[in-house]
């Protein structure tokens, strides 16, 4: 799952009661989430039984055998995907609903309730996945399905891929391998990832909606240094420790230049008109691209995460025995790169920061740009449209990710991808990945009912 957009608390309007979905498609994606909560779908294991819970809700559901595909990886076989088409009048390239089936794990010792079993209590739904992100996968097919039953006929097709592996493995990413394997089963003119923004509550108020159009990507760095070693009690002064560790302090102090996109600019322009006095005037500033403006901004550590790229060390490793001076010491430093850089400048911007050829840096894993996805009227409209028909007055406002999701497969093979969900999230009580992960109940059946309605505005 993308890190939250945790957008400031600029706005907020009352919470009400959203509409919600007819009681036999509540029933349906309750107990889709049930079947799914249920499965313990974590990297090990893989999705090869959520696949199989999903396929068959929509082959009961009358789907055509060949528009419901389980596809996997001929060298990761438990990591299944189902890719689902609702056929239209084929006026334009599909829209695909992208949502991933794995969670990350949860020991039962850690948690007051089962994780990996649906509970209701208290007004909420319990367990893994009730937030990232079974309950947007119980959502889509539910919507699907409900679309399905009615007898509606898209203008142009409906795809829903129902994806593995996104919270580990690269390696066996599902939209990755299907983009590159079976790019006829998810070739969509627009992809929304459920895996993505939505609204957020504090306080029993409702803040914003956030639209991701665009994210950062990750990159991954090992900074190794190497050394003869020797006994503890002669010192030298090639330390390895000491020598990584002056290449660390040199990187913590170098800042990447301030950058601004589409996203970042609209962003700072509307919610701007939440702020007074100085910070106002330099939101305002920076989306007309002041960066002395813009720089003043970055002492707010979520507005510095969007301005430019960062990087960070995250691990250290070094030395073998407490008398003995260390052989080798090595740092990991995460970077999240803002769309359009590549990790060739980035790795040279990190060597010119600590500027010791000596420290080697390596590059782990491979580096997918994410370029920004339009502003496009097309889709923000109908967006705003459904968001303020089921909840009045909420800004709807683009965004920048500073995290990652399996958007940024997508947006590399040239699909315009935006992170949308109708969740509503509470920004004191985020609990995913966490203990005693949950959803409030009305939030999940109104996050299904804007799925469907959106659904259908997009496919008109």
């Amino acid at each position: 799952m993308l890190k939250k957009l945790l957008l400031p608390a600029f706005f907020a309007t009352s919470a009400f009661a959203a509409p919600l979905p007819p009681a036999d498609n509540q029933k349906l994606a309750h107990d889709i989430l049930r079947d799914l909560v249920a499965v313990r779908s974590v990297h090990p294991i893989g999705t090869r039984a959520t696949a199989k819970i999903l396929s068959d809700y929509f082959l009961k559901a009358g789907f055509p055998a060949a528009d419901v595909v389980t596809a996997a990886d001929p060298k990761f076989p438990h990591q299944a995907n189902v890719v689902v088409r609702l056929h239209g009048k084929t006026k334009g390239k599909p829209v695909m609903w992208l949502s991933h089936m794995d969670v990350v794990d949860a020991r039962a010792e850690d948690w007051t309730l089962p994780p990996f079993q649906l509970t209701e209590k208290d007004g909420y739904f319990y367990g893994r996945g009730t937030t990232d992100m079974k309950d947007g996968d119980a959502g889509v097919a539910a919507s699907l399905i409900r679309l399905k039953q009615e007898g509606y006929t898209p203008n142009r097709d409906i795809i829903a891929a129902f994806t593995a592996d996104e919270e580990v493995g690269l390696e066996q990413d599902g939209p990755a391998w299907l983009l590159k394997n079976r790019r006829d089963l998810v070739d969509a003119g627009v992809v929304i990832n459920n895996d993505g923004a939505s609204g957020e509550i504090a306080d029993g108020k409702r803040l914003d909606y956030g639209i991701e159009t665009s994210q950062k990507v990750y990159l991954t760095w090992h900074l190794d240094v190497t050394n003869k070693g020797g006994h503890s009690s002669e010192p030298r002064p090639d330390n390895a420790i000491y020598q990584l560790s002056d290449g660390l302090s040199k990187l913590q102090h170098f800042s990447f230049p301030l950058r601004l996109n589409e996203t970042t600019r609209a962003y700072f322009q509307q919610m701007a008109q939440f702020e007074t006095g100085a910070r106002k005037a330099d939101m305002l500033a920076t989306a007309k691209g002041d960066m002395a403006a813009a720089q003043r901004l970055t002492a707010d550590i979520s507005f510095n995460a969007l301005l430019h790229t960062t990087c960070v060390a995250t691990m250290l490793a070094a030395g073998v025995q407490e008398n003995a001076l260390p052989s080798s010491a090595q740092a990991t430093v995460q970077c999240r790169v803002l769309p359009g850089e590549s990790a060739d400048s980035v790795r040279t911007a990190i060597a010119g920061a600590i500027a010791d050829p000596a420290i080697k840096i390596t590059m782990l894993g491979k580096f997918f740009p994410s370029p920004p996805s339009p502003l496009s009227p097309a889709l923000l409209g109908p967006v705003e449209t459904v968001v303020h028909a089921m909840w009045p007055g909420v800004p709807v406002i683009p965004a920048m990710a500073a995290g990652a999701s399996d958007s940024i497969f997508t947006r590399a093979a040239g699909i315009p991808s935006y992170g949308i969900s109708g969740e509503w999230d509470d920004i004191h009580d985020v609990r995913a990945h966490g203990r005693d992960e949950r959803r409030k109940i009305d939030d999940f059946y109104s996050s299904v009912e804007f799925t469907y309605r959106l659904m259908k505005a997009l496919s008109q």
